[in-house]
């Protein structure tokens, strides 16, 4: 992944239309398009392996719409300015999170003394319900 070339491609490709939002803001609510959503249709991204943009695809799927765009909604803010500049920085730090690849797990065994721990919980939690039972039983 070519970084600098991808956040460049961002900055061009991102297409940024406003509507009216909701929340705080009194009348200037009913009368400013705030709310930013911001659209970028991931295959005119540069600076991708075709690996990555699978991978980018995979993991963001539920986000992705049929045509390949990855839209993002942002009105937290009651200026379009403020709104535009975290839609951008939300979009950067999506498209790079899911494009991290996780190191592969090396499974271990559990050590001797947490073994241990873990039966003797079992036998406490054994014997605090066969207390709860009302019958006397004999101990062995």
């Amino acid at each position: 992944m070519n970084r600098s070339e991808l956040l460049a491609s961002l900055e061009q490709q991102t297409v940024f239309t406003f509507a009216r939002s909701g929340g705080p803001g009194g009348q200037n609510v009913n009368k400013v398009n705030t709310k930013v959503i911001a659209a970028i249709v991931l295959s005119s991204l540069s600076g991708l392996s075709p690996e990555e943009a699978d991978r980018l695809r995979h993991r963001l799927g539920n986000r992705i719409s049929h045509d390949d765009t990855l839209v993002l909604h942002c009105d937290e803010f009651r200026s379009q300015l403020a709104n535009r500049k975290a839609a951008r920085a939300r979009l950067e730090a999506l498209i790079l999170s899911a494009l991290k690849t996780e190191r592969p797990r090396r499974p271990t065994k559990p050590t001797r003394a947490s073994v241990r721990k873990r039966l003797e919980q079992k036998k406490l939690h054994s014997a605090i319900k066969k207390n709860r039972s009302g019958r006397i039983v004999p101990e062995q």
